[in-house]
């Protein structure tokens, strides 16, 4: 344990000086990048949230009428909700649906309220807890997963400044970008300190603000203290882990499928000529190829497996490679030089 939290604090290193840098990878990490990722998000996240909706991997009533009957009314519920013309409604969107399903498990006997563990009030971390220690060989692979963690943040950046009516080009974007790869780093450091495990992005968030139409960051902030609370007061959690997994997919279903959403709207932004829609379709075809075939690549060395593992590293990585292995046309770089930087919606 000490190598491990001691190679993940060091691996955060790679990413907050990748932050760096983000402005100089725009060749590499284009809008048509960024679409596939998002894209390829989204779907990949869809499974996880059907999964749920079903009963939770490897459940044993998986797939029980009553799991899909509970996941199918929260995402009814959501639907109509956010189709409401009071606002509160529609903001409360997702927390009526999850509390509804939550009644719901309850009265069809899915819900079974389970006595409380037996837990601490507060639970104050403890830096280091395991000790601290270093390996190489670890620390390869570790730095090679914070940096295909970057360009899924990046991925998750872009979609989120197109759902908050923020620009896609320009330095105000790459100041953002920047901002959040760093933001990453640090906190997967102070992860590392505290002897939890790397966290990123989440894209789910972005699935919320297409949901709620809110983007402001003070909501950020005061989702920041609720988790605090969460960590500091291990109750709360307990109480909130006896959610049924059919009322959360059902809820989660529908964000998810948000942010696959914002990546098709970003790659029809993009100018899709025939050198942009090869690059689309080589990647969706590897990518999720990779993600129907898991044991594809059980073969090779494990380097390899690391890296192409999934769809999103798999799918971007191809999409990056391409779009600077294939020229582009004269008529497409002329109108991406002619484009203002800042063609994007108002803010909010």
């Amino acid at each position: 344990m000490a190598m491990i939290f001691g190679v993940c604090f060091f691996g955060a290193v790679v990413q907050i000086v990748l932050s760096r840098f983000i402005g100089q990878l725009r060749r590499v990490i284009t809008p048509l990048v960024t679409g596939i990722v998002i894209t390829l998000i989204g779907i990949s996240l869809i499974k996880v949230g059907i999964t749920d909706l079903g009963g939770g991997f490897n459940a044993p009533d998986f797939g029980a009428p009553t799991n899909l009957a509970l996941g199918l009314f929260v995402v009814l519920t959501i639907i109509l909700l956010n189709r409401s013309n009071t606002p509160w409604v529609r903001l409360s969107a997702i927390i009526i649906g999850l509390t509804l399903g939550s009644l719901a498990a309850w009265f069809s006997g899915k819900l079974v309220p389970q006595a409380l563990p037996d837990l601490p009030l507060i639970s104050l971390p403890m830096p280091f807890r395991f000790g601290f220690n270093f390996d190489w060989s670890a620390f390869l692979p570790i730095a090679l997963i914070y940096l295909i963690s970057s360009i899924e943040t990046v991925g998750d950046l872009t979609a989120n400044c197109m759902i908050a009516r923020q620009p896609i080009s320009g330095p105000s974007y790459i100041s953002r970008l920047k901002g959040g790869v760093l933001g990453d780093g640090v906190s997967c450091m102070i992860a590392a300190t505290f002897s939890a495990f790397p966290n990123t992005t989440f894209a789910q968030n972005n699935g919320v603000i297409q949901l709620t139409g809110v983007a402001s960051r003070y909501v950020g902030l005061y989702i920041g203290v609720v988790l605090f609370c969460l960590g500091l007061f291990p109750l709360i959690g307990a109480v909130l882990q006896q959610i049924p997994k059919p009322v959360l997919g059902g809820a989660t279903l529908v964000m998810f499928g948000s942010v696959a959403a914002a990546g098709v709207r970003i790659l029809a932004q993009a100018p899709l000529d025939r050198r942009s829609m090869l690059i689309i379709a080589t990647s969706f075809g590897v990518g999720l190829g990779i993600a129907a075939q898991p044991n594809l690549l059980h073969l090779m060395p494990t380097l390899v497996q690391n890296l192409f593992d999934s769809a999103i590293t798999s799918g971007g990585l191809t999409a990056m490679v391409l779009c600077l292995l294939l020229p582009e046309s004269k008529a497409a770089t002329a109108a991406a030089n002619k484009a203002p930087e800042s063609d994007s919606l108002e803010p909010l």
